[in-house]
């Protein structure tokens, strides 16, 4: 076999006086992936996480919310067992989640416009969509009777 390197091939691979050889391990870190668009696939995660619509409540709604809370509002003193399904924005995007949430009512924040739970939990007026509350069994007032 004749070719135009055969006087090459047998000789030692040259080395730098001046650049010392770089370690395997360096050598091969510069063929390894990287990431050239940081961020991208938990951008596309968030695009495609789903979030519900805000549901916008009529006036018979309202005035049966509000009728609610009066009732509410006259047993505070017993604390009653409630449960409320309310909306809670989503803080990255358009619209947000709908929650239930039972505790104790501890009371009705008219500054803050909140419900406030023994518990801690506070829910604000303008995001609930509706109020129910444990049977007769408990002492409690009835969903009737709220």
């Amino acid at each position: 076999m004749t070719g135009p390197y055969d006087d090459i091939l047998q000789l030692p691979h040259p080395t730098s006086i001046k650049h010392p050889r770089m370690p395997m391990g360096d050598r091969a870190a510069q063929f390894s992936p990287f990431a050239a668009l940081t961020g991208h696939g938990a951008a596309i995660a968030e695009t495609a996480r789903v979030t519900d619509r805000r549901i916008e409540l009529d006036e018979d709604a309202k005035e049966q919310l509000d009728q609610k809370l009066r009732r509410l509002l006259e047993r505070i003193g017993e604390q009653p067992e409630i449960t409320v399904t309310w909306f809670l924005p989503d803080e990255k995007k358009a619209g947000g989640q709908y929650l239930t949430t039972t505790g104790a009512l501890k009371r009705i924040d008219s500054q803050e416009r909140r419900l406030v739970l023994t518990d801690g939990a506070q829910i604000p007026l303008e995001d609930i969509l509706e109020i129910g509350s444990e049977g007769h069994s408990s002492g409690l007032p009835s969903d009737q009777e709220i």
